[in-house]
């Protein structure tokens, strides 16, 4: 955890699955009395919570509810519609209101978001938060100190104030197409900072050593013919400061395979375990199944583990419920991860760290854009039939293409993003730079 004692912050997240927690999470050093969860936290009355409650369970539902035959899609599709983020070109102004800001300023006027701007303003610190909801409701009130966190590659209108120029919230945008999208919402250059998305510092080390120790040997097992060593190892040797070992038999090949906060596609980890059962057996491959803080999805999983029990001994299953104990786990997980499957959600970022995305199917529009810019910058790819990963995944790695997509997304995604956002809460700015082991 990054500590900085100089700095005194409320931090808000919002138990919206486990992206806006998980963005927040980083900065927990310098959150006053803690990260505040909007719609739980003490000063809420039982009103808010109850609004909070239905708000959830609903995202849930409808996060869920494409898996329900004939009726799931059109439900799926009225969340997705409300969520729906335009085409990025032609670039144009989309600074107008739209429905969705104006029920969003309509329902802080009646008092969501009411507790916690109850809360912060018993000291006057900056707020950081990682929820639209909670920066606009403390820019209503007047707050001047506000930054936002934005979790996505790319963002629906309702992020942003209803008046954008009159508007005093700061953003810290993960990519430049989320960057550009704030501009085209209307929000000033000057409060607009790229700093990436805000990962772990603990998978980073002191320059990066923790990073590139951990790449290092993982290139090692997701290139095992060395074809990505043939096209690639002075590259590697420039940026890492070393050259990649000849072996790496401490530990097998490892793949992580994280649902989402809403449960769903939860049946993709019993696949992979099937597919996979012969390798598992034979400890050649290992498979982490997170099902977070979801006692349900643990259950699935274990059943699972029960139906394969040839496979069981090479899998682990990560359940706590903590939230916060969660993430600490997850992120020592990724230290021995060498594929990270999941959806593209905020957890696409991650590539960042060396880890190859691979990517189930979208839920909602903000994940498609995702997707899009993980291809874009070549650190992932969308799942084949993962009832033959066993066959699809292993010709990726004899061919040196998930190497490629470990060592695309360290080159080319951000990786200092909470340290960015902290000097920005120190200095009012930040130090841009062009090297991969600067960004």
């Amino acid at each position: 955890m990054t500590q900085s004692p100089e700095i005194n912050a409320w931090v808000v997240g919002a138990n919206m699955g486990y992206g806006h927690m998980r963005a927040v999470h980083p900065l927990r050093g310098i959150a006053h009395e803690g990260i505040i969860a909007v719609g739980k936290n003490d000063a809420a009355d039982e009103m808010e919570k109850r609004l909070w409650a239905r708000l959830l369970g609903a995202y849930e539902f409808f996060s869920r509810s494409r898996a329900i035959p004939f009726v799931g899609k059109p439900l799926f599709s009225l969340l997705d519609s409300l969520l729906h983020i335009p085409a990025p070109y032609p670039i144009r102004d989309l600074s107008h209101s739209t429905f969705q800001v104006e029920l969003l300023a309509s329902s802080v006027t009646k008092g969501l978001c009411s507790g916690m701007l109850e809360k912060i303003g018993t000291q006057h610190f900056p707020m950081i938060t990682s929820f639209y909801a909670p920066a606009v409701a403390a820019d209503m009130a007047g707050y001047d100190q506000v930054f936002c966190v934005v979790c996505d590659a790319d963002l629906n209108r309702v992020w942003v104030a209803k008046h954008p120029d009159e508007s005093r919230i700061c953003y810290f945008a993960a990519c430049g197409r989320a960057a550009q999208r704030l501009r085209s919402y209307g929000v000033a250059e000057e409060r607009i900072f790229l700093t990436g998305f805000p990962l772990p510092v603990e998978l980073l080390g002191e320059d990066l050593s923790i990073l590139k120790e951990d790449l290092s040997r993982r290139l090692v097992r997701l290139d095992p013919r060395g074809r990505f060593r043939a096209y690639h190892g002075k590259n590697v040797e420039h940026f890492l400061g070393r050259d990649l070992p000849r072996t790496n038999a401490e530990r097998p090949l490892t793949i992580t395979y994280a649902v989402g906060g809403a449960g769903a596609q939860r049946e993709i980890g019993r696949s992979l375990m099937k597919s996979l059962r012969k390798r598992l057996s034979s400890g050649e491959v290992r498979l982490n199944l997170v099902a977070g803080i979801r006692p349900d999805v643990r259950e699935f999983f274990e059943d699972a583990r029960k139906e394969f029990p040839e496979a069981a001994q090479g899998v682990y299953v990560l359940y706590l419920n903590d939230l916060f104990a969660y993430f600490d786990h997850f992120n020592a997980l990724l230290r021995e991860t060498d594929i990270l499957w999941t959806k593209p959600s905020e957890l696409s970022f991650f590539c960042g760290l060396g880890l190859p995305i691979i990517m189930t199917p979208t839920l909602g529009s903000q994940e498609k854009f995702n997707r899009r810019w993980v291809h874009e910058i070549h650190a992932g790819m969308k799942q084949e039939n993962p009832d033959f990963t066993d066959q699809w995944l292993y010709d990726r790695l004899a061919d040196g293409h998930l190497a490629e997509m470990a060592w695309s997304g360290f080159l080319k995604a951000r990786k200092l993003g909470t340290l960015k956002i902290l000097e920005v809460l120190r200095t009012g700015s930040f130090e841009r730079g062009d090297s991969p082991l600067l960004r």
